[in-house]
């Protein structure tokens, strides 16, 4: 998942964002509640853990805008206000937990895959497109369209750019890669993983003068049109 991370604390603040990044999340830590405002409303994330007392902005002001946007990405308050009124005071400012400080990361962590869950039965019951930015999957008829643009994708390349979607903002490893789209197990010696992201990238990148899939040096690959 892409995280945002607002933490003014500096050693908790890496060791949140080391922790959660070694779970496999891709986490953009910020100090300062301003800066995280701005993400949080420019930028999908698919949860946010806050802080509440910040420079700039306190999290709870920064939360409250973000849900008077409309926003509903799931919120995680991780703070050293732990009354039962703080708590209160959280969640009715529109926080999905509460997990005061001090903490497990291993608690966190698990706190954080729920709220994942939890936003995903929406998504997963419209199982016949998905839509990422600009690019959308026609499921059931296995087509895909950018900017209203077809593009005409091999059965390989579908399923490809299908896992990169569902995955938007994760990293995807080579192996991942193999499993999800190939079925096969861990091959050293084949370049099929490399070979067929470049020619995604030549569909849907190139005739459109941006980058969608980075890749992540001695990790894999991201999709992530807005990254």
């Amino acid at each position: 998942m892409k995280i945002l991370l607002l933490e003014d604390d500096q050693e908790i603040g890496s060791w949140v964002r080391d922790g959660l990044s070694k779970a496999g999340h891709v986490v953009d830590w910020v100090t300062d509640g301003k800066d995280a405002l701005v993400m949080a409303t420019t930028q999908d994330f698919d949860v946010m853990v806050l802080d509440r007392m910040t420079p700039g902005l306190d999290g709870m002001s920064v939360l409250k805008a973000v849900r008077a946007s409309k926003n509903t990405t799931p919120a995680l308050f991780l703070t050293a206000l732990s009354d039962i009124d703080d708590r209160v005071e959280g969640l009715q400012a529109g926080a999905d937990d509460y997990l005061p400080k001090p903490f497990a990361l291993t608690e966190l962590e698990a706190r954080v895959a729920a709220l994942g869950r939890r936003a995903q039965p929406a998504q997963t019951a419209e199982a016949t497109s998905l839509n990422v930015g600009d690019i959308a999957l026609d499921l059931l008829k296995q087509s895909c369209t950018r900017q209203g643009q077809h593009i005409d994708l091999n059965t390989k390349e579908f399923r490809l750019l299908e896992a990169f979607m569902r995955a938007k903002g994760r990293v995807l490893t080579r192996n991942m890669l193999l499993e999800k789209v190939w079925d096969m197990n861990f091959d050293p010696t084949t370049s099929v993983v490399e070979t067929h992201v470049s020619r995604l990238r030549g569909k849907i990148e190139k005739p459109f003068g941006d980058t969608v899939i980075r890749t992540i040096r001695g990790a894999g690959y991201i999709f992530d049109p807005q990254g």
